[in-house]
């Protein structure tokens, strides 16, 4: 094996970053150009026949396509496997165990290599195979040497695939449990304004009752990843909207939506009957938004009959700052990373003095999540802060909890301060 050709196959395999349908075409092109052969292929045995999974020639119409299987036990493969045929021949009409078998004058098979594909736990995937329609009697072992790299190579991008593919499945199978069960419920972090000293609305936020356990924020990101973030959103919204027919006017209920569910048609089924003056709808820095425009058209119908955007997590990072100057919103959240420690450091006092004077030149206001500590609090409150949420002020309840907490009132450590 050329010393070329060998960094090519460890380059192409080594990330690890690309799947096996980006990787393997190439390198295959590659290795047939190399030995001079007509066609090159992997295959994977299923069920007692041999199904072509990658396949490279410079022929128009080549004997074997992607996608197409034939039986097994007529193959070459099943017989280089068992012992009956060499892994390296140089002309098959004058093997008697080659000439016997149709496909060898069919296709026609002149000079054939094939190795085994072997996973890392001894199991047969397929095997990679090369031959020209001519015998050709200048292969010689450095090329099968070649063909057994890269059969190793090719074992370990599969089995990356296998274990990406199982790894999805058991994301579905998660997430679609969440759908089917009632696993999913939801809690109510409390919203206070510090003016009134009262409850003026809640956050809606989602718990998973299932196994493995999980954060939030994971349950929706794997959702998103195997698309099915827009049902599992969709479902969480629908929860606390029951809640929010339970709670109290005129308090608000925030909720998060991702720009997908936004922009999906279930949009229009979920606000159908929601109460819009009461509902924020909450857009995170997490949420990458390539185009305002169509966003900003979507929400517009629901504004209009009072329907409230937030930016949430202001201050986490450049997102926000994208979403503040192009959604004008009517709530920019200042983040948990901003308001934490804001007494002691003066970096985050002047940031949040920036965005708390930002909201006041476009009519948004501020809310500030994450209050953990009275220091915290009385500095927000220094800064013109009015509206905050955190531990300090209540811990993410249940929707009995939330109603009780509003009509009994705030703890005496809120009232004192």
């Amino acid at each position: 094996m050329s010393a070329t050709l060998s960094t090519f196959l460890i380059d192409s395999f080594d990330s690890g970053s690309e799947s096996i349908n980006e990787t393997l075409p190439e390198v295959l092109h590659a290795i047939r150009e190399h030995l001079g052969m007509d066609v090159a292929f992997v295959s994977e045995f299923r069920e007692g026949r041999r199904f072509f999974r990658y396949v490279d020639s410079p022929h128009p119409n080549p004997p074997i396509a992607v996608g197409g299987s034939d039986l097994l036990e007529d193959s070459y493969c099943q017989r280089v496997l068992d012992g009956r045929l060499p892994e390296l021949i140089h002309d098959a009409t004058s093997l008697p165990a080659a000439r016997e078998l149709p496909v060898t004058l069919a296709l026609p098979v002149g000079a054939h290599v094939s190795i085994p594909i072997r996973l890392s736990d001894g199991r047969i995937y397929g095997t990679l195979c090369c031959f020209s329609f001519a015998p050709d009697v200048t292969l010689s072992e450095r090329d099968l040497a070649l063909l057994r790299v890269f059969a190793d190579l090719t074992a370990k991008q599969i089995e990356r695939d296998l274990r990406a593919t199982q790894e999805r499945q058991d994301i579905e199978d998660r997430i679609k449990a969440a759908l089917r069960g009632n696993d999913l419920s939801i809690v109510y972090q409390p919203i206070v304004h510090l003016e009134r000293n009262e409850v003026v609305g809640f956050e809606s936020l989602s718990r998973f009752a299932l196994q493995p356990a999980r954060t939030p924020d994971v349950w929706f990101r794997e959702a998103a990843a195997v698309g099915l973030g827009v049902p599992l959103e969709a479902k969480a919204v629908r929860l606390a909207l029951q809640g929010c027919m339970h709670l109290p006017a005129p308090v608000y209920l925030s909720m998060n939506f991702s720009p997908e569910t936004i922009m999906s048609e279930s949009l229009d089924s979920i606000l159908a009957d929601a109460p819009l003056d009461r509902i924020v709808l909450e857009i995170t820095e997490h949420d990458t938004i390539v185009h305002y425009t169509p966003l900003a058209q979507r929400l517009y119908p629901f504004r209009k009959k009072g329907l409230r955007i937030a930016v949430d997590d202001a201050g986490a990072g450049y997102a926000t700052f994208r979403h503040v100057l192009n959604l004008a919103p009517d709530i920019v959240k200042l983040d948990i990373s901003l308001t934490r420690n804001i007494d002691t450091d003066k970096s985050r006092r002047a940031l949040a003095a920036a965005l708390i004077r930002f909201s006041e030149e476009t009519d948004s206001k501020i809310v500030a999540e994450g209050v953990e500590t009275v220091a915290e609090l009385e500095t927000l409150r220094e800064l013109g802060v009015i509206k905050v949420q955190g531990y300090l002020l209540g811990r993410p309840m249940s929707l009995e909890a939330a109603s009780k907490l509003y009509r009994e009132g705030l703890a005496p450590v809120l009232q004192s301060h």
